[in-house]
Order: structure tokens, then C-alpha cells, then sequence
């Protein structure tokens, strides 16, 4: 008979060593569903959110006079709108701007924060090419403009092949999920929040992203919000 330290066991593959945790998605047209991240087995809810056509017409004039764009800062509820309309400059549309402090100000409200760090970024390229966990408690994201992020259900993840684990192989060739069908995709508009590894209880749980592979002459309009201390 074959012996089994399981000390040892547990070293070789720590995963092993913890519960399995089951994560869900959650998704509605009403706001109201992002309420549903503080379920301890939720780790994204999308708020499928449909631009209006004026908020539309004002983003694609935004891109039209930015050929590239970046902008980051820590906002509170009550500076946001002016630091944003500033970071746009005034030749634009204030409805971008108005939409974006709307968004600070229901990400603050829910999680009880005096301030979110902003970043607000057009890419022509993915920026984080490669499916990965974020190092925060939760972050909101919503694409304006272009094709948006790409997320794995937790259980569809092999969470080995994570990072380094995946040898320097890409996604579809390293064993992370087993085929392209995994592959989750926000709609652009949607307002997602995604919760990370340093949010308490879903370490090893934290939702699996990636930015989605732009065409040559395509670009994003990108919103983050982060807690901010």
C-alpha cells in the first residue's frame, strides 16, 4: 500500500487544501442588481444597461476629438463631476461627464466610501490581454464605447493555470477552460461589478477577466471605479 503524507500533499498543490467555493453570476436591466455583490456567492453583477442615444452621440463625438485619451483620479461623490468635466476638457459634451459622476456616486453610496479612484482610458489595444483576477475588494467597470470585457465562470476556471501557472502559454492553450463557449462577454454599456481576491471570504474566488482582443482601428472607451482610502 501506497503511503500519502498529506502534509506534503497539501504543499505540492495547496488549491487542494481549500473548500471549493461556488460563485454566481447575477444580471438584470435594473440598478438595483449591483445590491446583489454582497452576496457571499456572487462575484459579478451586471447591470445591463442600454445607453441613450444622446449619451451615445456624445461619446462617439468624445472619441472623434481624442484620438487617444487617458485620465486618472481619486474623485469623491461631490468633486466628481467638476474633476471629470475638467479631465474631458470643456469643448465637450457635459452628459459624458453627468453619466460618469452618476456612476461615482452610486458606486460610493453602495459600499459606503468617501471617495473611488477614477481611471478613464480610449485603448486600441487590450490592455490586460491575458484572463486574470484583480488584487481589490471590487472594482466597477463599463465600456462607453467598443466591444467590452471578457469574464469566466468560476466554475469553468481551472485557477492553476492562473498567472504563472499557465506556463507562458496563451488562455486557449493552457488548460484555464476547456473551450472557447466559457467565454463570457459584457455588452458595451453594461455596468459590471466584479469582485476580487482582497474582498473578505472570496480569496480564491475572485471573478477571472480579461480585455477583449480589438480589430486594427478599433477603440474603447473604458470607465474603472476602485475603493480608495
Amino acid at each position: 500500500m501506497i503511503s500519502i503524507n498529506p502534509i506534503q500533499a497539501i504543499k505540492d498543490n495547496p488549491l487542494a487544501a481549500m473548500p471549493i467555493k461556488f460563485r454566481r453570476a447575477t444580471q438584470s436591466e435594473a440598478p438595483s442588481v449591483l445590491t446583489d455583490i454582497y452576496e457571499e456567492d456572487s462575484n459579478i453583477s451586471i447591470w445591463q444597461r442600454e445607453l441613450s442615444a444622446e449619451l451615445k452621440a456624445a461619446v462617439k463625438d468624445f472619441l472623434t476629438s481624442n484620438q487617444k485619451f487617458q485620465t486618472s483620479m481619486t474623485v469623491t461623490p461631490e468633486s466628481a463631476l467638476s474633476s471629470v468635466r475638467q479631465a474631458l476638457g470643456t469643448q465637450s459634451s457635459p452628459l459624458l461627464s453627468e453619466n460618469i459622476a452618476e456612476l461615482v456616486d452610486m458606486f460610493c453610496f453602495l459600499f459606503g466610501l468617501k471617495r473611488a479612484g477614477l481611471r478613464l482610458s480610449i485603448l486600441d489595444r487590450a490592455m490586460c490581454p491575458k484572463f486574470h483576477v484583480d488584487k481589490v475588494p471590487c472594482r466597477l467597470i463599463t465600456t462607453y464605447e467598443g466591444i467590452a470585457t471578457e469574464w469566466l465562470h468560476h466554475q469553468d476556471v481551472n485557477r492553476e493555470k492562473l498567472g504563472a501557472g499557465s506556463k507562458g502559454l496563451a488562455d486557449d492553450q493552457s488548460g484555464l477552460f476547456e473551450n472557447s463557449d466559457d467565454i463570457q462577454q459584457l455588452n458595451c454599456g453594461d455596468v459590471a461589478l466584479l469582485k476580487g481576491e482582497r474582498w473578505e471570504g472570496n480569496e480564491n474566488a475572485g471573478l477571472v477577466h480579461r480585455s477583449p482582443v480589438l480589430l486594427s482601428g478599433e477603440r474603447r472607451l473604458i470607465l474603472t471605479l476602485d475603493f480608495s482610502s
